[in-house]
């Protein structure tokens, strides 16, 4: 099939890239042309594992094509995934000027029946306005009303995690499509039935239902994974004040068939597309005149675990944080991508600087959005950035460091040497915001170890030339 995607972000590019794996003729249209550039020279703005090399194969094989041809792209394809970024704005709402650009550019185009599809994560209504535009772009060409010009509108969110992304995409859980129950609805299921049929050879994944259920079911589902993240940080919270373990807790209520064991681990906060999907159903439920008190206080839960590896820090070495050193292991707002949007780190380190420390900072992969991103937060304060700095390795960041704060949970952090750790540290002094490591092997070790919702691990003795 001929399928255009409009948008190479992350869901985009994801969707463009698998739906050519599997032999579709695919055009990826961007407006930026740095972007396009980018991806034409064989590179990939995004960091998503596997996603470069399916694209190098897909692009050798001619069959998926990046280019700013607004015209040429409403041309290809039969089928228009719209995948444009919805930022929020200041109110928390969903910006979906990006999303109804594309759907008039659509309509100011096309020639013969299309599928519209609304891939990127948007408000309940979104088809309804896409609809709206696409039919005034129409009219304006004389072609309100015309047969040859139908078209329908399907909402097909995507469930992507970030850092699986690929494989979500080739092995989906399920296909959620919203559509019409009208003419071209029916025709549009179709096509749909078809372009997602290579998914469905073992077993039916595909979930059929109204425009608006499938609008809503991606803000659900993103809103109830952030609940269970807040639910047990709170309980983590709690855990530290009442001597429990939070780890044990979790295996416990785990275990249970009714409750799982996904998205149960305490921390310091999420980020990324929850937040911002938790602050658009809020705002969708604000001005339906309902309010998510649930959702409130999932994210104010949210907004205040952030605080708390901060705070431990300042339990620990007093709140006047000049002249101390922190190594952070961790930028990302979880591992596997370089996405910064709401990354706890971005808190942690704001805070440790602006009590006057100094900042040392590793990533695998997000230190060059995590400069990006730093420059744009501290742009009012230069002698706080001056005193954050990036390093190539996680070893850089320890030498001479007062202690090591873990934001993420990256597989290279799981197992350090230890013995290592404490000779280049200026003291063996752990904060760790992702319970990586057991209080009880830290004690052993004659490190002085904070977790989550964890009991504190306080050696016996520390070394006075540690």
């Amino acid at each position: 099939m001929k399928i255009t995607i409009i948008g190479t972000g992350y869901v985009g590019l994801v969707t463009g890239a698998c739906l050519a794996e599997i032999g579709n003729d695919v055009f990826c249209l961007d407006v930026d042309q740095r972007k396009i550039d980018i991806l034409n020279k064989g590179g990939v703005p995004i960091h998503e594992p596997g996603l470069q090399e399916m694209i190098a194969r897909t692009r050798a094989a001619g069959r998926i094509t990046f280019s700013t041809d607004v015209a040429a792209s409403v041309a290809h394809g039969d089928v228009q995934f719209i995948a444009v970024g919805t930022p929020p704005d200041e109110d928390g709402s969903a910006d979906l000027q990006y999303v109804l650009e594309a759907a008039r550019n659509i309509g100011r185009t096309m020639n013969g029946f299309k599928v519209i599809v609304d891939k990127s994560t948007v408000p309940v209504g979104t088809a309804q306005r896409v609809r709206a535009v696409i039919e005034e772009e129409l009219a304006k060409r004389g072609l309100a009303g015309s047969a040859k010009h139908r078209f329908s509108v399907v909402s097909n969110p995507e469930f992507l995690k970030e850092g699986a992304a690929v494989d979500d995409f080739m092995r989906p859980d399920r296909i959620v499509i919203g559509i019409d129950e009208d003419e071209p609805g029916a025709r549009a299921r179709e096509m749909m039935k078809r372009l997602y049929a290579p998914f469905n050879r073992n077993h039916e994944r595909t979930l059929y239902m109204d425009v608006r259920s499938a609008e809503f079911t991606k803000y659900a589902a993103n809103a109830m994974l952030a609940t269970r993240i807040s639910f047990m940080n709170e309980m983590s919270n709690l855990a530290d004040k009442v001597g429990a373990d939070i780890e044990a807790v979790r295996r416990g209520i785990g275990s249970d068939p009714r409750i799982g064991y996904h998205f149960l681990y305490a921390g310091c906060g999420y980020g990324g597309s929850c937040f911002q999907d938790v602050q658009a159903l809020i705002r969708t439920a604000s001005e339906s005149g309902h309010n998510l008190r649930i959702l409130e206080a999932v994210e104010e839960v949210n907004y205040q675990q952030k605080d708390v590896l901060v705070n431990k820090i300042t339990a620990k070495l007093g709140e006047d944080l000049s002249g101390r050193t922190f190594a952070v292991w961790g930028l990302a707002f979880k591992p596997n991508t370089d996405d910064m949007r709401e990354a706890p780190s971005r808190r942690v380190i704001g805070e440790l600087l602006a009590r006057g420390a100094n900042v040392r900072a590793y990533d695998p992969v997000a230190v060059a959005e995590a400069r990006r991103v730093f420059a744009m937060d501290l742009h009012t304060a230069p002698e706080q950035h001056a005193r954050l700095t990036f390093t190539s390795t996680q070893d850089e960041t320890l030498t001479g460091s007062d202690a090591l704060v873990i934001v993420t949970e990256w597989k290279e952090f799981k197992s350090p040497d230890f013995v290592h750790l404490k000779s280049v540290l200026k003291t063996p002094l752990i904060f760790d915001g992702r319970n990586l490591y057991e209080p009880d092997a830290m004690t052993e070790l004659g490190i002085d170890y904070h977790a989550i919702g964890r009991p504190y691990a306080q050696p016996s003795a520390i070394p006075a030339d540690a």
